[in-house]
């Protein structure tokens, strides 16, 4: 059984922005689920970001922008969330050094959490290519991080090595 990081929206916790959920309904995700360690988090609650809030897009670049100073997290209100989402990421980076964790499950187009694709900051909803900063922040520190739609990637990760 592996112990893994898993966004809190994903597991019917209404932490989104607009205080609601993600809703996933596949047997990849149901596995995770029901077979191994799940450790959540809503790295923007965990950084003191009220339920509702202002929806936020990165504006300039992804969330390794982010994390370099060269690009913002802006809320819808045009208020400047930058550092609300980097404590978030640190925060997310902290329990999983804490707690031995090496796979994340993260929300994709989520500013924090998307490990493909994130909005272009426009609020236009127009998605790109792209990762958030929870997603950038883990991965530069070793951890492996996977969609929703990606959890039987993991699951073939997981059960390869423990037949090893």
């Amino acid at each position: 059984m592996a112990k893994i990081l898993v966004s809190s929206c994903l597991l019917g916790c209404a932490v989104r922005y607009n205080g609601s959920d993600v809703e996933v309904n596949s047997q990849d995700f149901n596995w995770l689920v029901d077979t191994q360690e799940i450790v959540p988090l809503c790295p923007e609650v965990s950084a003191g970001l009220p339920i509702p809030r202002a929806p936020a897009e990165i504006c300039g670049g992804s969330g390794t922008e982010v994390l370099a100073g060269t690009a913002r997290v802006i809320g819808s209100d045009r208020e400047d969330l930058t550092d609300q989402f980097i404590l978030g990421a640190d925060l997310a980076l902290r329990l999983c050094r804490d707690q031995d964790i090496k796979f994340a499950v993260l929300t994709e187009n989520s500013p924090s959490c998307g490990s493909n694709f994130i909005y272009d900051g426009s609020f236009s909803g127009v998605k790109k290519k792209g990762i958030g900063i929870v997603a950038a922040r883990l991965r530069e520190s070793g951890v492996l991080v996977f969609s929703q739609h990606r959890v039987g990637r993991l699951r073939d990760l997981v059960e390869i090595s423990r037949s090893i």
